[in-house]
């Protein structure tokens, strides 16, 4: 693919005096986000963290004996789906046709859709897909006769002679989509292995919902819903149900992604196992929600470093209107908060090239459009206008889609290159 793309004034945070420029040639001008060089607020990635990250994961799923299929719809960005597949990543993983058209676009050849399939629009928009490239195969999730009869209704109508490549997916119950039932999962399974329009490659979970960063709830609450999984493969594969030279089994969000490994690895089938890993916010990380969770995986493998937060969104405050309270230039149009609030991270003093931790106590309290409420102890260290603070997020996903750039940086903050979002 083409990982460059030309930036301008329509882009926010780029500089009002600087020509358009390519993405590839942002390293040879200079700027520094510590210089003011951009505008705040800025939303940029760590290279340092980027590469370790993308590495450490990859190690991670090579070590467990599994594949890995990032969820893109994490940072919608080509030129990080490329360095995914660059690094080795099987393929990768999206929640919609239109997410999945811009993975195919950055080379993307092997795809999930995590989610399930079903209107016209989108299966014709899959079905010329999968005519316009040649090698791509793309699973789907089906958990319903009611789907089932939508994708053969549609295929009739269409005339469409293929069959659609398509897992069962096991759901747990009071939360999103999935057969809740063994019996009824078995019944779909069959429905499926008679369909002229859909073909059953595997089966597929998503554990995230059983999960509240509990240890001991952690464990035994995955731990059900891959019995469960296990029941329902078993049985399929005695009932000659997959019709594909793999069974592709799948699960892992970003939050307890080492609990799935035993089911992705199942033994004793009839044919060979492609166990397929599917966290996507291991790239950037975070500085709340996953970071949490991470504590617990390290824990449970014994790991002493793991994943590193390679985004960060910086601002400048603005205003210090009063004792305890100052309001920097970011707001719910720049940072994610549907977890939590931004979490300050790092200082520069007005002037200063160098950033220092943030004091511990300060802690952003609200948000509006365009502002983020720093509260801080007037007693202790204080922030002043023209300071730059560095804001972490808690859950990546909801901060990629709030920029169409993000600058990729050193660790001195000098600007080195960018991405681009698609959402």
């Amino acid at each position: 693919m083409n990982d460059t793309f030309l930036l301008d004034h329509s882009y926010k945070s780029f500089p009002a005096r600087a020509q358009p420029c390519r993405s590839d040639a942002l390293g040879a001008l200079g700027w520094n986000v510590l210089a003011d060089d951009l505008a705040y607020p800025l939303a940029t990635l760590r290279q340092s963290a980027l590469a370790h990250n993308l590495s450490w994961m990859q190690d991670f799923a090579r070590r467990k004996g599994v594949q890995l299929a990032p969820h893109g719809k994490t940072t919608m960005s080509p030129e990080l789906f490329d360095m995914q597949l660059k690094a080795g990543a099987w393929g990768l993983t999206f929640a919609t046709i239109f997410q999945l058209a811009v993975g195919v676009r950055a080379g993307a050849r092997r795809a999930i859709i995590a989610n399930q399939v079903l209107s016209d629009a989108d299966l014709d928009a899959l079905a010329a897909l999968l005519a316009q490239h040649d090698g791509l195969r793309v699973w789907f999730l089906v958990d319903s006769r009611a789907q089932l009869a939508m994708i053969e209704a549609w295929a009739r109508r269409r005339r469409h002679g293929g069959r659609f490549d398509a897992l069962l997916e096991i759901g747990v119950p009071g939360q999103r989509t999935g057969v809740r039932h063994f019996d009824d999962a078995i019944d779909l399974a069959r429905a499926i292995q008679r369909s002229s329009a859909v073909r059953l490659g595997g089966v597929e979970c998503y554990e995230g919902h059983a999960a509240n960063c509990d240890n001991d709830h952690d464990v035994r609450e995955v731990s059900a819903l891959l019995r469960r999984v296990n029941e329902v493969v078993r049985a399929c594969d005695a009932q000659d149900l997959f019709e594909d030279e793999q069974i592709l089994l799948t699960a892992g969000g970003s939050a307890v992604f080492d609990l799935v490994i035993p089911m992705l690895r199942t033994a004793g089938l009839s044919r060979r196992v492609t166990g397929v890993l599917r966290s996507g916010c291991y790239l950037t990380h975070d500085h709340g929600n996953y970071r949490r969770y991470l504590a617990q995986v390290e824990r449970r493998e014994g790991l002493d470093d793991s994943l590193r937060p390679a985004l960060e969104v910086w601002s400048m405050v603005q205003s210090v209107p009063e004792e305890g309270l100052a309001l920097l230039t970011c707001g719910r149009r720049d940072i994610s908060h549907d977890i939590e609030m931004p979490i300050p991270v790092r200082l520069a003093r007005l002037g200063e090239r160098i950033a220092a931790s943030a004091p511990a106590g300060w802690k952003v309290t609200a948000l509006n459009d365009q502002h983020a409420y720093l509260r801080f102890d007037a007693a202790g260290i204080a922030p002043a206008v023209g300071d730059r603070v560095a804001l972490g997020i808690s859950h990546p996903c909801t901060t990629f889609d709030k920029w169409r750039w993000m600058a990729l940086v050193d660790d001195e903050g000098g600007v080195r290159g960018a991405v681009h979002t698609c959402f």
